[in-house]
């Protein structure tokens, strides 16, 4: 069988700040399964308890007479399956094993409350014996059905998942077999490992949405900067799925597989992708606007220090590197000399960051008396909040730095430019001029990026609170 493929050439566009919210690819098709089995499962439970109620002994109770009572207990014995994982996709709906142990959960928690709520009468106990052996037979059994019915559709082609793989020519054949011999995916297209090289991901995630790529099969070997490839799938929607893998987990979200024989991971993408970018935003923007209402009385009072201590401007501003390499203009107080950017050249040498990407002396001969207030508790950072406002920053994320550090870096941390820089990070808190090895920062800034959450940030404004206030690690 032949496949389409794909030469891509790229164009480079937000990642982080995606231009719209999407939902991810197949959702609809997910929905649907998922209602499916419910309604199945509730079908086989209405049975079940018509015919516990028919044979067994009769007993005059609102559980078995009075709708609400009956939409209780539906609405509990599928809530439990659901709790188990036993509406997600493959397998799951296959562990006959935990759904026999959800059903009788759920009428062992049926009966509690009934004797918290009426403790003279719930169902008579045939009733209740025959409930739960029926409720078992009847849902594995509709379970059995589903399964058989959807392997007969995909034999013949139908409900099959739309997928694109990417892998080099010599385990094109290998990859291709393997996926074939599942039965539930309908290959669009090969691609080899250089459509997601820097300049070609984004043209490539755009040819992947167009077509309706539901998931991508990526070999291990294809991706040579794991966490970034991982980010861009889950930005875009498109579960990514890596095989064969080795035997460590490289993203927390990961889900460990099995194909066949074969071990795979699985990046699930999040329902509502580009969310997080714009929770992010609206938080910073509205505290943004409250921070410069609040501190405006310390603003007139640094400037007035600064224009006493020595000569030149209150604002310094320098070029720095926001998202995706473009530059923007940072804002801070002006700690040092006016010259002090061209004295750095004479200063190299005593750089005292071990591997020289940054530039890093903690006695530097040109910040100014007031400079070293301003640095020991960071007031020096306060006109940053404007750049926050401007969308050119965030309060918290990696720190932009100069173009001559960014040219020092190694390709691989070139996603520490793909969010929006901060004022603060996980890096400023955990130690900030302390550390005075670029690998150990640049590996606290990926952590951050791999495990953003609101909360994550949350904590690390607080957290910057307190190491402002202790001035560790600033000069």
């Amino acid at each position: 069988m032949g496949y389409r493929s794909l030469s891509l050439t790229s164009t480079k566009s937000d990642l982080r700040s995606a231009k719209s919210i999407c939902i991810q690819k197949g959702l609809s098709t997910k929905i649907l399964r998922i209602f499916a089995l419910i309604l199945l499962d509730t079908f086989a439970l209405v049975i079940a308890r018509n015919l516990a109620v028919f044979y067994g002994t009769p007993l005059d109770s609102p559980w078995t007479q009075q709708s609400s009572f009956l939409l209780l207990t539906f609405a509990i014995e599928i809530g439990i399956i659901a709790s188990q994982g036993l509406y997600k996709a493959g397998y799951h709906r296959r562990k006959y094993l935990s759904l026999i142990k959800a059903l009788s959960l759920s009428l062992i928690f049926l009966l509690l409350i009934a004797f918290l709520y009426e403790p003279n009468y719930y169902v008579s106990r045939s009733t209740f014996i025959i409930f739960w052996l029926l409720s078992i037979v009847m849902t594995c059994s509709g379970r059995l059905i589903f399964d058989i019915l959807t392997k007969t559709l995909r034999n013949k082609g139908a409900i099959r998942y739309p997928i694109f793989i990417i892998t080099d020519a010599e385990n094109k054949d290998t990859h291709v077999k393997l996926i074939e011999r599942e039965k539930c995916y309908t290959i669009k297209g090969i691609a080899e490992s250089k459509c997601l090289d820097l300049e070609n991901r984004e043209a490539t995630l755009k040819y992947l949405r167009r077509k309706g790529i539901v998931e991508a099969f990526v070999s291990w070997n294809s991706i040579k900067n794991r966490l970034y490839v991982c980010w861009i799938f889950s930005t875009a929607g498109i579960t990514l799925r890596i095989l064969p893998t080795k035997n460590e987990l490289f993203y927390h979200k990961s889900l460990l597989r099995i194909m066949g024989e074969v071990p795979y991971l699985t990046i699930p993408a999040p329902i509502i992708t580009g969310s997080d970018f714009w929770l992010k935003r609206c938080f910073d923007l509205c505290a943004s606007i409250l921070l410069l209402f609040i501190l405006s009385p310390l603003y007139l009072l640094i400037a007035l220090l600064i224009k006493l201590d020595s000569p030149g401007p209150i604002l310094f501003k320098q070029n720095r590197i926001g998202l995706h390499c473009k530059q923007f203009k940072i804002w801070k107080f002006r700690t040092m000399v006016v010259n002090a950017e061209q004295l750095q050249a004479e200063l190299e040498d005593k750089n005292e960051n071990k591997d020289g990407v940054l530039f890093k002396l903690k006695n530097d001969p040109r910040i100014t008396r007031i400079g070293k207030f301003l640095r020991r508790y960071s007031l020096d950072e306060l006109p940053q909040i404007f750049n926050v406002l401007l969308g050119q920053m965030s309060l918290v994320g990696p720190r932009p730095l100069p173009s001559r550090d960014v040219d020092r870096f190694k390709s691989a941390y070139f996603i520490r430019q793909e969010v929006l820089p901060g004022i603060t990070g996980l890096w400023q808190v955990s130690g900030r001029s302390n550390i005075d090895n670029f690998e150990d920062a640049i590996k606290l800034d990926l952590k951050y990026i791999e495990n953003w959450s609101f909360w994550l940030d949350m904590r690390i404004l607080l957290q910057t609170v307190r190491v402002v206030l202790q001035h560790k690690g600033a000069y």
